[in-house]
């Protein structure tokens, strides 16, 4: 084992969320060059990580967890039921795996939690005839906009 190589990656399993756990195997890690300035370092060093997950072939989650993730994730997902994550806003090819890495566990534990039901409120009977009254003058006032018929 490189001596490079964080606490954190010595974890097989990482946790995301108080139920659930991600087995680091599922997990694929690419390095790439970044873009943009930078010059010598950013042009020989691929420091840039793409963090990849297969939402359909995990077997970290439940049934329910998949279809609820997959609807949550629609727009995140390819037609295969990859979840690509990038990061390389650091110099460091270990800095930037760890914050994709914390990213993507954040971001699971977040699209895991269930929603607040909504609970229709009702307007208050006081609002609702004010806004009737509004309307109602508003209507008398266009139509005495309008032509006058007869001498008066």
């Amino acid at each position: 084992m490189s001596p490079y190589i964080c606490a954190m990656e010595r974890m097989p399993r990482l946790q995301a969320g108080p139920t659930l756990t991600i087995p680091r195997s599922e997990l694929v890690f690419r390095a790439t060059r970044s873009s943009g300035p930078g010059g010598q370092h950013v042009n020989k060093t691929s420091t840039r990580i793409e963090l990849l997950w297969n939402v359909r072939t995990s077997t970290a989650i439940t049934e329910a967890q998949r279809a609820l993730l997959e609807t949550r994730f629609a727009a995140r997902l390819d037609k295969e039921g990859w979840l690509r994550l990038v990061e390389s806003g650091s110099r460091s090819q270990l800095r930037n795996r760890e914050e994709v890495t914390d990213r993507f566990l954040a971001l699971l534990a977040r699209a895991l939690m269930p929603r607040k039901e909504r609970r229709r409120t009702a307007v208050p009977t006081r609002e609702r005839t004010k806004r009737l009254a509004a309307k109602r003058q508003r209507g008398e006032v266009k139509r005495l906009r309008g032509k006058v018929l007869g001498e008066d």
